[in-house]
């Protein structure tokens, strides 16, 4: 389809089809969540309008080999210029939460000092816009787009850099904190620290282990600095209570044989991806043995009076990324492991290698296992009880085109959403405290260092034209979000 004023009836999936939103959505609790999610690289493009700085990605997009077939995000999805577009798609597909990010470079263009005015004012449109179609904002604060002054000063490594962001935040929530009750303060440290500052493979492309370890406890310190700031200055609606959490990425970790050895390598990986994140915003304490195993580069002093107890000033909820679990091993075994990477390994990897489960995988090569959405909900729902989860991101990129017709059919993608939400019905029944599911993504978008070859959206962009043009599994995905489920039976 060409247009998004109206859908057409979703006939492939059918009340009695396994993957029938009908029958899904029958299954959840009442007030539900169901949204979509962006980030504000990834769409806005507009790098240049409106008094926007320079950010590290600009950077980074801009040296030769950094991203895929040299693109850059300076037009992406172009959201910055058709946000009123974007907003009528989403309520055309009845999706009633939306989760975008603020660029901080579009608010303080050099991380520092007073807000731009026009920076302020674009968000201020959108989320006028959004309420006026009665869809609820959600704003995260960080996705991964540092003002580049900062990062010249030395970025996330730097202890400095938490505070300017909690300024940063402050100046956001004092503009849209009368309309926006739900906040995102960071979005996957695990990624900011480990793909920027080791392996190199995202901006601002460090390699420096010692570098990433700072930038875990800054990030975390980030996002305690931010949460008493905007409760600091909140006067919104008592109504409507503020609300507050971090976006994380936990994955579950599952050794590849039950040899100490692979269940050792699944600790120390577990160790770095899941609790040395969890563990300080919940306890108020890092895990003993990540600490051990980093060694030298963990630097005590880095810790200082008082940051562990703001760190874990207790969340509203916390924002679960899933898109896929880990399999290692210590060592790798012949036709089972992958290919090790030529970058070095993230924190906790050292002499740990991912093995394949040999199940199907999406176009951008990660496995597809919807258990590991169930497994890592209901594990932190255990070990990190008390606390409102949602499921902030989940998709998967395949590699779709427009037909001669206009269509854009996708049926993997229709299916991993389906076993995902699935799983995710699987974690309530269970007990796991789950309020809501955002998809991954809206739109096409710039998939960070794979450019523009990789599209998670539930709605083709065509980037040389800008046409959107909902693809099947947004057609699914918007009988699924409208509550089209109400009626259905409770059929798994």
């Amino acid at each position: 389809m060409n247009s998004h004023d109206s859908l057409p009836p979703l006939a492939a999936t059918p009340a009695t089809e396994p993957h029938s939103p009908d029958r899904l959505a029958a299954g959840f609790p009442p007030g539900f969540a169901w949204g979509a999610g962006t980030s504000a690289f990834q769409i806005e493009g507009a790098t240049r309008a409106g008094g926007r700085g320079v950010s590290i990605w600009d950077t980074f997009a801009a040296a030769p080999g950094n991203v895929a077939d040299g693109d850059t995000g300076e037009e992406a999805a172009d959201h910055y210029h058709r946000y009123a577009e974007d907003v009528a798609l989403l309520r055309s597909l009845g999706i009633g939460h939306y989760r975008f990010s603020v660029a901080w470079p579009r608010i303080q263009p050099d991380g520092t000092g007073p807000a731009n005015p026009a920076g302020l004012d674009f968000y201020d449109r959108l989320v006028d816009a959004l309420l006026d179609s009665g869809i609820r904002p959600w704003v995260t604060l960080y996705h991964w787009d540092l003002p580049q002054a900062l990062e010249d000063a030395g970025g996330w490594p730097r202890r400095d850099t938490a505070h300017r962001f909690a300024d940063y935040a402050a100046l956001v929530h004092q503009r849209l904190g009368d309309r926006v009750r739900d906040w995102i303060t960071v979005n996957e440290p695990w990624v900011v620290a480990n793909l920027g500052h080791v392996t190199g493979e995202h901006a601002p492309g460090r390699r420096e282990p010692a570098a990433a370890a700072a930038a875990v406890h800054h990030l975390l310190l980030g996002h305690g600095l931010t949460t008493a700031a905007i409760r600091d200055q909140d006067s919104g609606p008592a109504a409507d209570p503020l609300a507050v959490g971090l976006a994380h990425n936990p994955e579950p970790v599952r050794p590849h044989t039950g040899s100490d050895a692979d269940r050792d390598a699944a600790r120390r990986v577990d160790g770095t991806r899941n609790r040395i994140f969890l563990d300080p915003l919940y306890y108020g304490s890092y895990p003993a043995d990540v600490l051990a195993d980093l060694g030298d580069l963990w630097d005590p002093a880095t810790v200082r009076d008082g940051d562990l107890a703001t760190i874990s000033a207790p969340l509203d909820f916390l924002g679960v990324n899933y898109y896929s679990p880990a399999r290692v091993a210590s060592a790798p075994e012949a036709g089972a492991a992958e290919e090790a990477p030529d970058s070095p390994a993230p924190l906790g990897w050292e002499g740990v290698t991912a093995v394949s489960s040999g199940l199907p995988r999406t176009d951008q090569d990660w496995e597809v296992d919807a258990t590991g959405m169930t497994e890592i909900l209901t594990r932190i729902a255990a070990d990190y009880p008390g606390v409102a989860l949602y499921v902030t991101e989940n998709g998967a990129s395949y590699r779709d085109e427009v037909a001669a017709d206009g269509a854009v059919r996708d049926p993997d993608r229709t299916a991993y959403l389906a076993s995902h939400v699935r799983a995710v019905r699987d974690a309530v029944d269970a007990g796991a405290p789950v309020r809501g599911y955002f998809v991954w993504s809206l739109l096409d978008n710039f998939e960070w260092a794979f450019g523009y070859r990789e599209r998670f959206g539930v709605v083709h962009v065509d980037f040389s034209s800008q046409r959107r043009t909902v693809k099947d599994s947004g057609i699914w995905y918007s009988r699924l979000a409208s509550g089209a489920g109400e009626a259905g039976d409770d059929a798994s």
